[in-house]
């Protein structure tokens, strides 16, 4: 798992750890751990050494509709764990918001175009 600096780690704001994530989906953690590796979710180290995963990630009992193609895509443009977290909660003014604010409005095609832009 990537680790991040405290400046993305303030970006964010709220994280849950991976014990609340798998309790929140009523998942065994497992489960969360296989939707890591299937990067339907992303996890990383922050500054305080736990591993947690951004609160916006998840709509209540729910991972939000569309951030694994997001994600995925944003692997593949060659961002890492770290960037692609500081992207999906950079305010962009064209969007408005954020990525991830977006993608939870049902708006990912917008995000997904400004990410293949991107393309490291």
């Amino acid at each position: 798992m990537a680790e991040i600096d405290a400046a993305a780690d303030s970006l964010v704001g709220d994280w849950l750890p991976l014990p609340d994530v798998a309790d929140r989906l009523g998942f065994p953690m497992g489960r969360v751990r296989q939707l890591l590796r299937d990067r339907k979710l992303l996890a990383v180290r922050r500054p305080d050494g736990t591993l947690a995963v951004p609160a916006a990630f998840l709509d209540g009992a729910q991972i939000v509709k569309g951030l694994h193609g997001t994600l995925t895509l944003l692997c593949d443009c060659g961002f890492d764990d770290a960037d692609a977290l500081r992207w999906l909660f950079t305010a962009d003014e064209t969007l408005p918001g954020t990525p991830i604010s977006a993608i939870a409005q049902r708006r990912r095609t917008e995000v997904n175009r400004r990410a293949q832009a991107l393309a490291i």
